[in-house]
């Protein structure tokens, strides 16, 4: 018998990994050549600006927009049918899962905003290129913008992070209790860096 279910989740998963996790990484490493100042991270954005325009909005839409809608919609669905009650017992594991589903709600809204600012309207509609000086402009200009990027970022990485975990778990990679927390802690590392080199980036804009 063909399990739908089964297989929707394991995709879920795997896209979750794969698609959210290379955006988050090329976010971070592109953003932070911030820290060297406007050069290096305008720099850092020409080499994008090098992929043939057709072939970069291919990989948009095919390769990260469709992937994430699916991953987006079909994580609304989990959650809706998920019973988080973390108060109750009290553990790590359980604060995790309802995060994961408050991190995934929050990302929702934050994706649309800043995707349609930035990429649609400020990139695509007004034509003026992604720049270290608009982006020191936008952060320095309103710190509530700047909090709720900080808390996008947070979400994100934790997000995908927690993901790793549940991902093992959903696939079979970490069978035991013992495996999983091993699992777990390394996956809570990575957020750790990956928030703190966030809050380095978004720093800079300030200092330099």
């Amino acid at each position: 018998m063909f399990h739908t279910t089964f297989y929707l989740r394991r995709l879920h998963s795997l896209v979750g990994l794969l698609i959210l996790g290379m955006v988050i990484f090329e976010h971070i490493f592109t953003n932070s050549m911030a820290l060297g100042g406007a050069a290096a991270l305008n720099g850092a954005l020409a080499m994008m600006e090098l992929i043939p325009k057709p072939i970069f909005l291919g990989l948009e839409v095919c390769g990260i927009a469709i992937p994430l809608l699916f991953h987006a919609i079909y994580g609304i669905y989990i959650a809706l049918q998920a019973k988080n009650n973390p108060r109750q017992y009290g553990f790590s594991r359980n604060w995790q899962f309802a995060l994961q589903r408050w991190t995934a709600w929050f990302l929702v809204a934050f994706l649309l905003w800043h995707v349609f600012f930035l990429r649609i309207y400020t990139k695509g509609i007004t034509g003026t290129p992604i720049s270290y000086e608009l982006l020191q402009s936008y952060f320095t200009g309103n710190i509530i913008v700047t909090i709720l990027y900080i808390l996008g970022m947070f979400a994100a990485i934790f997000h995908f992070s927690n993901g790793i975990t549940t991902f093992c778990m959903t696939w079979g990679i970490a069978k035991g209790p013992r495996v999983q927390k091993v699992v777990n802690f390394l996956s809570m590392c990575l957020c750790l860096v990956l928030c703190l080199i966030t809050l380095a980036f978004m720093g800079s804009y300030f200092v330099m």
